[in-house]
Order: structure tokens, then sequence, then C-alpha cells
């Protein structure tokens, strides 16, 4: 079918805009992270391997022959987060049991004193290597707020009996993070779950860490002052609140360890530092809320629209979104989730892939006319966001039978916003800017046929 299209840009004498333009923008590094879009955090902790653990029954934790995933395989775990279309993935490097992924010299609780491998393993170089191979940027979690091993809990305070003092246990943190971050070459997010005790209430001095050695990272929770933070939405459920502007007025308080109330955000807030979505393939209430395997929860996965809603919850709503993955005791992505993390990849592609029509521009008003009619259900909109996120009020028209109906509305784009609207047959559609802060730049609307 041919199909006319006709764009329209003009100022429309109701709309506020004012004529100055945004200061607040992001840097190319957080322009690079907003169009990655979807990544993956992979699990694989002593839970996996003795599932009655308990990192805060200090002095109990398994020894570290218990570890040995004997089939690992981590270009198994990027050849399934490339079936999903992540371009970005995060190794949970440490968890809260302490034990570490990598052959770390700062104690003798990791991989280069278990089983696997006879000791001469090293998951996070695999893991790197892999991320290389499949084309997806590598990211690594290290939980600086809790550590079994060492008696640690959050936030990152040494408990009675902890067989290092606190001064020590700093000490510990920041050569395992300088291992982490000197190691492995340039990491495109580092994550810090739970935050980082500052310097000035008795941590280490991660904040110059991360300066000196990974300044182009972003940073989940990361500490304050780091330029490229990306902040909590407040759920592990795939669910960021909406409004969720991509400025904020501060993202934690000033160590770092606890989440500020505005959890939408300020469209009128002095720094940059947008939203990341997390969320399990697996059932929060299975095992360890989904982020970790146990043996016969294969079936406790999330069905295929629900994670199509939680798509939509987050990258919709102008986050990323954070697949959790686990990973099982042989060392691999189970079967039963490789499977299902297809088919939600496929169905992502499938539903927004390819959109029927689209256009972008200057100005407050976008229009897209059909010579015959089509049957839309669901609009992608995304502003130029290296201008800054500048519309504070839209609505979305179609016109049937002559007559024209609002079809969505709603406040914050950013860098992607997604509507879905019941089935309607169109000759045109039209996006209109009601209220911004400066002249909108949009970077993408489209629309999709059933």
């Amino acid at each position: 079918m041919k199909v006319k299209i006709l764009i329209l840009s003009f100022l429309i004498l109701s709309v506020s805009c004012k004529e100055t333009e945004q200061a607040v923008a992001p840097n190319e590094i957080q322009l690079a992270w907003a169009d990655a879009e979807i990544g993956v955090l992979f699990h694989l902790d002593m839970p996996t391997f003795k599932p009655d653990y308990d990192f805060r029954k200090w002095g109990t934790h398994p020894g570290t022959a218990t570890f040995n995933p004997a089939e690992l395989n981590t270009d198994q775990w990027l050849e399934t987060a490339q079936k999903l279309g992540a371009t970005y993935a995060v190794l949970v490097a440490k968890h809260c049991s302490g034990f570490s992924l990598w052959p770390t010299e700062a104690h003798d609780y990791s991989v280069k004193n278990s089983p696997w491998r006879d000791g001469k393993g090293d998951i996070v170089a695999d893991f790197v290597a892999s991320c290389k191979k499949y084309n997806i940027k590598p990211g690594i979690y290290a939980s600086t707020t809790a550590n079994g091993y060492l008696y640690v809990d959050n936030p990152g305070f040494v408990q009675p009996g902890s067989p290092v003092t606190q001064e020590e246990y700093n000490r510990i943190v920041v050569q395992q993070l300088t291992e982490l971050w000197s190691n492995y070459g340039k990491l495109f997010e580092i994550w810090f779950d739970g935050g980082v005790l500052s310097k000035e209430k008795g941590g280490a001095d991660v904040l110059s860490l991360v300066k000196k050695m990974q300044p182009e990272a972003i940073a989940f929770q990361g500490p304050y002052g780091h330029p490229n933070l990306i902040r909590w939405v407040g759920n592990e459920e795939g669910v960021a609140p909406y409004p969720c502007w991509a400025t904020a007025d501060s993202t934690t308080n000033a160590d770092g360890t606890v989440v500020i109330d505005g959890l939408n955000g300020n469209p009128f807030a002095p720094y940059w530092c947008p939203g990341e979505s997390d969320f399990t393939l697996r059932w929060n209430r299975s095992f360890q809320g989904g982020w970790f395997w146990t043996a016969g929860q294969d079936s406790m996965m999330f069905p295929v629209d629900e994670l199509m809603t939680k798509y939509i919850t987050s990258v919709g709503r102008n986050t990323n979104m954070l697949l959790g993955v686990v990973i099982d005791d042989r060392g691999l992505v189970p079967d039963a989730d490789v499977k299902q993390i297809e088919l939600f990849g496929n169905e992502i592609r499938r539903q927004y892939g390819t959109p029927f029509r689209q256009t972008s521009g200057t100005g407050t008003e976008y229009l897209i006319r059909f010579e015959q009619p089509a049957t839309i259900d669901r609009i992608v909109i995304q502003e130029d966001i290296a201008k800054g996120e500048r519309v504070l009020e839209y609505r979305v028209e179609g016109k049937q039978n002559g007559e024209w109906t609002e079809l969505s509305s709603g406040t914050n784009i950013g860098h992607k916003h997604i509507d879905r609207f019941p089935l309607r047959s169109v000759s045109e559609v039209r996006l209109i800017v009601t209220e911004c802060k400066a002249k909108p730049q949009i970077r993408n609307f489209a629309v999709y046929e059933k």
C-alpha cells in the first residue's frame, strides 16, 4: 500500500514554551547508556550451591569447596543475552556471601581456592571476553555494603566478631575494586547494590577510586559526586514511576546509601541522573526473590505478556531495562530460562522492531497522514535528549471519520515513551506538545499497526 506522510512542525498558540535553551542535558556517556536500553544482570553465588545459606549468620559461610560449576560457559550466558536483544551485561562478581568470582588477592574466599578449574579460573575474565565476542558492553556488580565472610552488613559496617576491623575491611574494598576496575578493561556500567558508605561515615574512599579508574562508567547508586550516576526506580519489578524524568534534585543522600524521596525526578532539577529498572525473569516469590537459581523452579517464570508489560513500564517510561538472569549449579543459564528469554526478545522485536510509519523534527506538532485508514494500537515517542528533556505535556490524536479523538496523553517523554490504547482505525495521527521548556526536538514519533 502506498502511503503519503505529511509532517507538520509549527508553534500552536496555546503551547507554553520558554524560548531559552535547556541547560541540563546528558553527556556523551549518558547518551550512549540511554540508547543501550536493554541489559542483563547475571547472578551466581553460594546460595546456588547451598540454598539454606544465610549470609547474616556470621561464621557459617560455606567453604570454598562448595563452589564448583563444572560446566560453566560464559559464552552461553552472552549468547542468551543476545537472544533478548541486550546491548550490555552486568556480572555479579561479589554478592552478599563475600565469595569472589575472580582470584582476588584481598582474601582467600574466592575461586582461586575452589575446585572449579582447579583454582585456576577467573569468571570475571571469562565474562568480559564473552562480552567482547558477542559485542555486548560489560559491567560489574560488586557489593561493598554486605559481606558474610567478613561479617559486614548494610550499609557497609563491620559487625561484632568479625575477623577484620572497619579499617581493614575498607582496605579490602579498595583492593577488590582496584582489581575489578583495573584488570578487566573499560566497563560500561558498575553496580553498587545498596549504595556506597561514604568516607565521612567510616567507609572507603570509593569516589576517588572510580574517578581515577573508571571515570567513564555509568554508576548505579554510585558514590555521590560521580558525574555519570543513574538511580533506582524504587522497586525490583520493572515498573518505573510515571513520570520518570531523567533529571533529579539528587539521587541519594550525601553518603550514597539511602534513596531519597522523589523517585519521579523533577523536570527542572539540576542533575542528569536517569532511572534503571531492574527485574527478574523468575517470579519475585521464587527462591531469593528470583535472583538466584535453585532446583525445582525452572517453571517459575513470568509469562511473555507480563514481561512485555514490564518492558513498557521500563524502557517505555524513560528508563533502561535490566533483566535478572540466574545461573544454575552447572554454571549455565537454565534451558527453560534460555527459551523464555528468547521468546521475550522475539516479542519485543515483533511488537516494536519495525514501526508502521514514523517521523521526526522540531516544533510542537507532528502529523502522519495515510492514504488508507490504518489500524493502530501503540505509539513510541522519543525526544532528542542530547538537547535535554523539553516536553512537559503532550497528547496524541487520531482522525476517525473526519473527527479528531484523543488516543493518549502524558507528561514526560525523554529518551523513549510508549503509549498503548484500544485498537483504532485512523486516517491521520498527530502528536501535539501542549507544554514545554524550550522548542521540542522530537527524535522519533512512530505508530504501529496491530
